[in-house]
């Protein structure tokens, strides 16, 4: 399975809102561990050649990650998630955006809702889907401005990449 065939990337401007699936050969448990695991969100969430690091990660509802992503010329964007609902192997969602290394979040720059969900396809393949809402077109826009839809891709090619090392 080539992953880029299992990739679809849909803008819903109506409803300031992303929609990406992808379609991933590995079991829904490796999925969902390399999405609430500080260790494996390390080594796939920023595009390379940036790399992601969790200041630190409470994944329960309620909880909050801290990270940054790293450029390879020192630059350095600290980010927040806050989650809000999980539903362990299925779901989780909640708030991201932009912030300080203490977590405060930049309201200059946009924030969104995501809502990922984790279905099982067959025995050993899982379909991921991931919305992110905004609260407004100009955030939308301004998201889909700052490379959005190719840092994501790219963060969701790293992705595959660690699952196919993991789960052979």
């Amino acid at each position: 399975m080539n992953p880029a065939d299992t990739l679809t990337f849909s803008v819903e401007k109506e409803h300031n809102r992303i929609r990406i699936q992808r379609e991933y050969a590995a079991p829904r448990q490796l999925v969902w561990a390399a999405w609430t695991t500080a260790d494996l969100l390390d080594q796939w969430w920023a595009p390379a050649p940036w790399r992601s690091h969790t200041k630190s990660m409470d994944f329960t509802e309620g909880g909050s990650r801290i990270y940054a992503m790293r450029g390879p010329g020192g630059e350095v964007h600290w980010g927040r998630t806050d989650y809000e609902s999980i539903h362990p192997q299925e779901s989780f969602s909640g708030q991201d955006g932009f912030s300080d290394e203490n977590g405060e979040l930049n309201s200059d720059l946009p924030q969104s809702s995501w809502v990922n969900t984790f279905t099982e396809r067959g025995e050993s393949n899982t379909l991921l889907t991931v919305e992110t809402t905004y609260p407004s077109a100009r955030d939308l826009e301004a998201t889909l401005e700052m490379g959005f839809r190719e840092g994501f891709t790219a963060c969701l090619d790293q992705l595959e990449a660690l699952l196919k090392e993991s789960y052979r």
